[in-house]
């Protein structure tokens, strides 16, 4: 953390360590993802200390306060410093892992996909059976 007045949005993102790549956290930006005082944001926003970032993931909505600023990617102990996540969006990430955890096994859940050798055995005698009715001319 430095004494920078303002960072563009999609360079904090990626400073703080919250996407991988600065043009996955501008990418994320552009499709409206990210909010920024409740607003949606342009990536060339500026950041400023005391701003509020709102992320839609697909594991769930996070909610940040901005606590410093920094153009540059440094290790992970510092990239936390740069953030304090809400203490309503800590207890909701944990709440939805645990609900993943006690969740039913997905491979339960499948009723279609790939046949089995004998679904594909039935298949296979229904095809040649239905093509012998339509050769009888």
């Amino acid at each position: 953390m430095s004494d920078i007045l303002h960072v563009r949005l999609d360079k904090w993102l990626w400073a703080a360590r919250l996407f991988k790549t600065r043009s996955l956290a501008a990418d994320e930006v552009g499709r409206g993802r990210v909010d920024v005082n409740g607003q949606h944001a342009k990536p060339s926003r500026e950041m400023r200390t005391g701003d509020r970032v709102t992320i839609r993931q697909p594991g769930g909505v996070r909610h940040f306060d901005v606590r410093g600023l920094s153009a540059v990617r440094g290790p992970a102990p510092v990239a936390q410093l740069l953030y304090d996540e809400t203490p309503e969006s800590v207890q909701a990430r944990h709440l939805a892992a645990e609900a993943r955890r006690q969740g039913t096994e997905p491979a339960l859940a499948l009723t279609d996909g790939r046949p089995t050798k004998r679904d594909r055995r039935q298949l296979g005698d229904w095809q040649r059976w239905s093509a012998s009715l339509d050769s009888d001319d």
